[in-house]
């Protein structure tokens, strides 16, 4: 998943990974370029069908999964942390990515996470006209030292 994100790079995206907030929790990857910036939350079920409904995710027919909704409440925080030290509303969107499933269904109409599979997430790379450069710099050096002082 990693590799993915990092290859947005060569687009004006920058990536943070494993950025920890508050209470144990923690946003596994944090994409951050002219579109805007997405809070990643990776989900790995290999070999296994994952069906995403407007709030209930289910992998292999088994029990509903709160990932949508956690994946709301993590982009909320990261919003507050980002629009704390910016001067500058921050757009942060919650995304869900689904790490080696053999089939992804989203039959999900009112979702408001984008949901993919790791090799989708290059369709991110053309999206613009959220942030300048500069901002995404900005952006990237809040994160980047959150992440830094919460690491010591």
């Amino acid at each position: 998943m990693g590799a993915e994100l990092n290859r947005l790079a060569r687009r004006g995206w920058r990536v943070l990974h494993s950025i920890p907030l508050s209470n144990n929790v923690d946003v596994d990857h944090l994409l951050i370029g002219p579109g805007g910036v997405f809070s990643i939350n990776t989900k790995h079920h290999h070999y296994k069908a994952v069906w995403v409904g407007d709030d209930a995710v289910k992998v292999d027919h088994g029990k509903p999964a709160p990932y949508a909704r956690k994946s709301r409440a993590e982009a909320k925080r990261v919003v507050r942390v980002l629009e704390h030290y910016c001067d500058f509303p921050v757009p942060v969107e919650p995304e869900l990515v689904f790490v080696g499933v053999t089939d992804l269904k989203v039959v999900a109409t009112q979702l408001d996470v984008r949901v993919y599979q790791e090799r989708q997430v290059s369709a991110l790379a053309p999206l613009s006209g959220m942030l300048t450069t500069e901002q995404v710099e900005q952006v990237y050096h809040v994160a980047r030292h959150r992440h830094r002082h919460r690491q010591a």
